[in-house]
Order: structure tokens, then sequence, then C-alpha cells
């Protein structure tokens, strides 16, 4: 296994971007997420369209998970990027904004920037979005700590990989809560006895394969069809509600074991919902991660897609 380098070490751009692309994370290189352009601190990224990606089969609309992923990867290129050396980097917090729905059956792109780099902090903003950089269809803040550990995501030799790449397959579910979301069944979420979501682990929802640990956005996405599913069933919607925005803060790193949630509703209105949810793996007091989010609300034959859809 390649040493970890020190923090004088210098990589060239293009050998880091030759890097990057090489060496993504499981989750990302499983969808078939590409680093397309790069510059000093910037990254460009695509996520070619599959059915997999769905969140909603009503509206084919793509899971507000799957933006996340996308987002926190192509922010983490970013970092990477603005960077003298190949250190280890984790997100701390990861703030989204659903602005439009995206078009079904398009690629997702984006543009990510790291503005500001401390000694341990790297600040982030990024835009999602399909035809035109000028109209997104969500936007970002983040922040990454730097030489988060003693890994290097981009040199070493992985503990988790694929001799075989699994398909982009969904399993079926032909009547239970998440049938209608075809990504939230291919990250195998489940529902337990409680209907309390459940995502047993599989080492596709690996981010960093060194250490290794669950990928930031897969952990969103979790956090988010938990709190669907919560609040779809305690306020007795006709339809699931839709992400507005929600801020991620990562507080452990996700071991490779089955992780759980917590959420809890904070305030109800008539057209928008306020949440909160923990994902905790062996113990509920140690969370891995908590989210604080708005959903907005669609009442039964509204067929217009709200903010959030995409």
């Amino acid at each position: 296994m390649t040493s970890t380098p020190s923090p004088d070490s210098s990589f060239a751009i293009e050998q880091k971007a030759s890097l990057i692309k090489r060496r993504r994370s499981v989750h990302g290189g499983l969808i078939g997420l590409q680093l397309d352009r790069h510059a000093p601190g910037e990254a460009w990224s695509s996520l070619p369209y599959h059915p997999v990606f769905v969140g909603d089969t009503s509206t084919r609309v793509i899971h507000g998970g799957v933006v996340t992923v996308m987002l926190d990867e192509s922010c983490g290129m970013a970092v990477q990027l603005a960077l003298q050396s190949t250190q280890a980097i984790a997100t701390l917090d990861l703030r989204i904004d659903y602005l439009r729905p995206a078009t079904p059956g398009q690629a997702i792109r984006a543009h990510a920037h790291c503005y500001h780099v401390t000694h341990s902090i790297a600040f982030v903003r990024a835009t999602a979005y399909q035809d035109s950089e000028a109209d997104p269809i969500a936007s970002a803040t983040a922040l990454f700590m730097i030489a988060a550990n003693r890994t290097d995501m981009l040199r070493q030799e992985p503990k988790v990989w694929f001799d075989t790449p699994p398909p982009l397959v969904v399993p079926d579910d032909t009547g239970g809560p998440l049938a209608i979301s075809p990504y939230a069944r291919f990250l195998g979420i489940q529902v337990d006895e409680q209907a309390n979501a459940v995502m047993p682990y599989d080492p596709k929802q690996i981010g960093n394969p060194i250490l290794p640990a669950l990928h930031g956005g897969v952990i969103g996405a979790f956090l988010e069809t938990a709190a669907v599913l919560k609040v779809h069933r305690e306020i007795g919607l006709a339809t699931a509600p839709k992400p507005i925005g929600l801020t991620v803060n990562y507080l452990r790193s996700g071991r490779p074991i089955d992780t759980f949630a917590k959420v809890s509703i904070v305030k109800q209105g008539r057209r928008v919902v306020a949440f909160e949810v923990q994902a905790y793996q062996a113990d509920p007091d140690k969370p891995i991660a908590s989210c604080y989010g708005h959903f907005k609300l669609r009442a039964q034959g509204d067929d217009a897609v709200a903010p959030g859809d995409s």
C-alpha cells in the first residue's frame, strides 16, 4: 500500500485530475459520475440519466439523494483540485436548495468551486443543472475538513472494490412504501416493523474505499428517504412530500455496517413541513449524521411539480 504523502508534497493539476478520474468513490463510480473538466479548485462533472435514479415513478423525477450524491462528490473533487497534496478530506456539512425540477431522461451536470481554503477547512459552493448553469436545478454550499484522517483516497489501495461492477438494477417491490422509489431501493433501504427506514450495509454504498466509509451523499439520500417516509405516514398524505432544502451535518464516519434513522416533525404547516432526522449505527446516542430540512406538501390531484422534485 502506498504511504500517505506529506502535506507539502505538490501535484500538478493534470496529474491530480487524472487520479480523481481513476479513483473516484465506489458509489460515484458505480452510478457513472464523471469528472468532465477541471481547473485549480474547480470541477465540472456529469451524471448520465438512468431509470434507477428515479425518486417517484409517478412523476419520473430524480431522487433528491442522487443530486446530493453528485453535489457532495463534485464538491470533494473541487477541494482535491484546490490542495497542494492528496490529503484525505471529509464533508463536515452540506446545504442543498432544490430550485426546480430536473427534466426526466436528461443527464445532470454540476460545477463546484472551492473558493477558500484554510489550514484545516475548505469552503465550497456548487450548482447542479442540465442545459445551462444559468438555469440550475439545485445549489449547494459545503464545508470540508482537510487531513481528516490518514488515508489517501487517490493513491492508496482500496479495501472495497468490485472485480465486476454490479449492474444498475432495482430490487422488485410492488407493494411496499418504497415501491415508487427505485433509487431508494437500489441503495438497499428498507422499512422495518416499526415503519422506520433502515439501510443494511452494501459495498455499493461506499464513498471512501480506503477507510472504508459510507458515501456522504448516500447518507444524505438515506436521511431524506427516512424523512419522506415519516412525514408521508404521520401526516397521512395522499402523495409523497417534496424536498425544498436540507442541511446535512456529518458527525462521524459511516462505517460499513447497517444504518438506522430517527425522524421527528418539527413543525407542520398547510404547505410546508419542517423535519429533523438523525442517522446512527451501533449506538442511537452517537449519530453519524443529522439533517434539518423542509418539505413541500402536495395535495392529491395536484399534478404540478413542486420545487425540490429534482
